[in-house]
């Protein structure tokens, strides 16, 4: 599968192809205004909104930032990340109290609560004005910014249905909230929610269980580059290790490694740039 030049405006459903633009438009978010008003005419989306708020909360973390591009026939909402050692430092805190949840369903992290609390009015401002011809809605996110698109999301369905998701993607995101948020959101978002993790990324593995989860949907890209539903617990404890030995110089920095956004580009890009010798492999979609 080739990959195309742009996004497909008319899309409605997941695909590998949408999967792939989606993890782009998440990179997009790391990149200055002025690249990402550029990149998104060179992609069609003819009107561009930013979002950018400052606050002061117990933790690494002082701003949010995202940005909102549309078409006639599609609005994207891309959240941006962190670095991943201050993400792991601040996640790791077991400290930390909990935030209410969208819609008063359960709770969520609090240093999330807050930054979506930051700048979700001005993303829900820019979805009810661009949102003129019934165009279709999506969230992404890489590491935070995944976490922050899978909640805006959520609350999106919970408190503003007509502006509500047709897709949201997150890449290395961390676990958001508690199992009855989950549960709302699972059955309400349904085969909308998708969430990428590349091998032994470590920040989809914090906050720790039980007091946090994930949704159900997974796309896990193993350590030979293959995307996978399910794997059996011990297959996927042997993928994990030969994912961290692949590097016998540097085995303990996989973890961080894993949650580039870079490496999160390059595993999308080689499952759609297939050849044939890696179809033959079983690696292509």
């Amino acid at each position: 599968m080739s990959v195309s030049s742009t996004i497909d405006h008319t899309s409605k459903k997941h695909s590998p192809q949408l999967a792939y633009w989606m993890v782009r438009a998440a990179d997009l978010t790391y990149k200055d205004e002025a690249t990402i008003d550029a990149q998104a005419r060179a992609w069609g989306f003819d009107r561009v909104r930013h979002h950018h708020t400052r606050f002061t909360p117990p933790f690494p973390l002082e701003d949010t930032q995202a940005y909102t591009i549309a078409s006639d026939k599609m609005i994207i909402t891309g959240f941006r990340g962190t670095e991943p050692a201050q993400i792991r430092d601040w996640l790791s805190d077991a400290t930390t109290p909990p935030w209410p949840g969208p819609g008063k369903t359960g709770y969520i992290h609090y240093g999330f609560g807050q930054a979506l609390d930051s700048v979700f009015p001005a993303v829900r401002d820019a979805l009810a004005d661009f949102r003129d011809n019934e165009q279709s809605v999506w969230f992404t996110g890489h590491s935070l910014g995944g976490a922050l698109a899978m909640l805006a999301g959520c609350r999106m369905y919970l408190e503003e249905p007509r502006l509500q998701a047709d897709g949201i993607y997150t890449y290395g995101q961390p676990r958001t909230c508690d199992r009855l948020l989950a549960a709302s959101c699972n059955k309400g978002l349904k085969d909308r929610l998708h969430r990428y993790v590349n091998n032994n990324d470590i920040v989809p593995q914090l906050p720790p269980e039980p007091a946090y989860t994930h949704v159900d949907t997974l796309h896990y890209i193993d350590a030979s580059g293959r995307i996978r539903s399910a794997m059996p617990l011990m297959s996927a404890l042997a993928d994990r290790v030969k994912g961290a030995t692949a590097d016998l110089l540097a085995p303990a920095g996989d973890a961080l490694r894993d949650h580039l956004i870079k490496n999160y580009l390059a595993a999308m890009e080689l499952l759609l740039s297939c050849s044939p010798a890696l179809s033959a492999a079983g690696i292509c979609w």
